[in-house]
């Protein structure tokens, strides 16, 4: 999931409120499928929902099947084939195939799993749910499935049986320069599902009339990204070509564990960056963290082009790796 849906929390609060709750979760997909696995729809027991795991496709007969398993108090494995008259309805070329688990909460899903879940999210703390669809097992991990949470690929395990929901935290990009590039890039990493903040100490170019309706920090940079914290789930974007500025965010993202950096600047510039990094005591490991150069060679003109040029890269990097 690329940004918090609330599907979980309301889920939760539904079972809170004595209404009984449901959730139904995408496990396995086919062909054109409408929705990615790990997708999840929420049916409280009043017929309420949240959420959405076919696009519509199939969504009527989930919420009957989720009623049925609540009041049984049991899990159901669904499969439903998507023909292409409803793939288009939807938006899709073709058709396809999805398998759904159902799982009320409390009978078969316990509340406190779903409940430190939730708390999880809350914290920006990265979990994957775990459950044997044969044993009816079921915990929560934070350990192991790198590779699913690096990727935010949830799906079953080599046997079969093992399903594993990646819960990440929202994805967010942190930018350092409220510059050309920055008005730009900040709605198309909304589009692309970011939680944008700009940072930039310089009122005058981070301000509202620029930047309207965004989260614009005015303090010194280091001193921002400390306060936000930086994590697996953040990029980190220096753009204001100024060391005083950059400098002092890229030695705090270099050891936080930032899925992405990138510094603005020619290879020249980039080379100097590197050669300040070395003597503030940082290895090359650490020092090759930095995209630099920014962004894919694509022959970018403009700014609106720089900023596609580094929506590509932060995208390539987080779901194949640096």
């Amino acid at each position: 999931m690329d940004r918090f849906d609330g599907i979980p929390e309301q889920a939760l609060a539904w079972h809170d409120a004595g209404k009984g709750a449901v959730l139904a979760t995408v496990t396995e997909t086919w062909g054109s499928a409408p929705r990615r696995v790990g997708s999840q729809l929420a049916i409280s027991g009043e017929g309420e929902i949240e959420g959405s795991v076919s696009g519509g496709c199939v969504e009527g007969a989930v919420i009957v099947e989720a009623l049925e398993a609540l009041e049984a108090g049991e899990a159901r494995n669904l499969e439903f084939g998507v023909s292409d008259g409803d793939a288009f309805a939807v938006g899709l070329a073709c058709g396809g195939t999805i398998r759904i688990l159902i799982e009320p909460v409390g009978s078969v899903m316990p509340e406190t799993l779903l409940r430190d879940l939730v708390h999880a999210r809350a914290a920006r703390k990265a979990l994957a749910y775990v459950v044997n669809v044969a044993s009816g097992a079921r915990h929560l991990d934070s350990e192991g499935h790198q590779d699913r949470f690096r990727m935010d690929r949830s799906g079953f395990e080599p046997d079969g049986e093992t399903f594993v929901a990646i819960h990440n935290p929202p994805l967010r990009l942190i930018v350092v320069g409220a510059v050309h590039i920055t008005q730009a890039l900040i709605p198309m990493a909304r589009i692309a599902g970011y939680d944008p903040v700009i940072i930039d100490p310089r009122e005058t170019f981070g301000s509202e009339t620029r930047f309207p309706g965004e989260t614009i920090l005015h303090d010194w940079p280091d001193d921002a990204v400390e306060s936000l914290g930086l994590d697996a789930r953040t990029a980190l974007v220096l753009l204001t070509h100024d060391p005083k500025l950059d400098d002092p965010a890229l030695e705090k993202a270099l050891r936080s564990g930032c899925f992405y950096v990138g510094a603005l600047g020619s290879t020249r510039t980039h080379a100097k960056r590197v050669d300040r990094l070395t003597e503030a005591g940082f290895d090359a490991d650490e020092i090759a963290q930095i995209h630099g150069p920014i962004g894919l060679d694509i022959g970018a003109a403009g700014p609106s082009e720089i900023a596609v040029s580094i929506m590509a890269e932060m995208t390539k990097v987080l779901r194949k790796g640096a």
